[in-house]
């Protein structure tokens, strides 16, 4: 993403949201792209009757908004700071020009894209033929590929997450979540402590998850 990566840098401009502080909200026209350097976001929808779903979490690295590129709609969810964030924030029209002119940087914006469609496609499978303990795994060694970081005991993520929130990502009650979490723990699979998690033996999480 490094010829897209550049032209936030050219156009955006660096902001900090401060922890709960919305980068933007469900139903904004879609104005900015963003660009994560530091800092988590969680991905969040709310339904008519204003239950709110975590959708996803995005960090360090990450582009956010990526819709508004190629048009101007109402966004479908909102991206939420969980701690202090710093973003690149540039126009999403500057965004769409320099793509139209620069085959490496429309090639990155498609390869976002496609990620996104195929891992929207993967949750929704996910909750139609995973248990519980499958899909918590999956977030879990998503989140530990992603933004882990190597320890003594393993591999260490520092969770953005109330188990509550987990539990809305995973599609699952509070509850089974958090017996979820406890088999994965008697396995040996994590270790857990306030708002972190630890991977102890990813081959154990990995069955769990079902991937090879």
């Amino acid at each position: 993403m490094e010829s897209l990566a550049a032209a936030m840098r050219e156009h955006g401009v660096r902001r900090t949201f401060r922890r709960g502080q919305a980068l933007f909200s469900q139903g904004d026209m879609g104005e900015r792209v963003f660009l994560l350097e530091e800092g988590w976001v969680t991905i969040r929808s709310s339904n008519p009757d204003g239950d709110e779903m975590v959708l996803n979490v995005r960090g360090p690295g990450e582009l956010l908004g990526e819709m508004s590129i190629l048009d101007h709609a109402p966004r479908s969810a909102a991206a939420v700071a969980v701690n202090e964030v710093i973003a690149l924030v540039a126009p999403a029209g500057s965004i769409a020009h320099v793509i139209a002119t620069d085959a490496d940087a429309a090639n990155d914006v498609v390869r976002v894209l496609l990620h996104r469609l195929r891992e929207s496609d993967v949750q929704r499978l996910e909750f139609t033929v995973f248990a519980t303990v499958t899909r918590v795994a999956r977030r879990l060694l998503d989140l530990a590929v992603r933004f882990g970081e190597p320890s003594p005991e393993g591999t260490r993520v520092e969770l953005p997450l109330s188990q509550e929130e987990l539990a809305t990502w995973c599609g699952a009650s509070r509850e089974a979540t958090a017996k979820a979490l406890r088999t994965l723990r008697e396995l040996g699979a994590i270790a857990t402590a306030r708002r972190t998690v630890t991977v102890t033996d990813e081959d154990e999480l990995r069955r769990q998850a079902r991937v090879a």
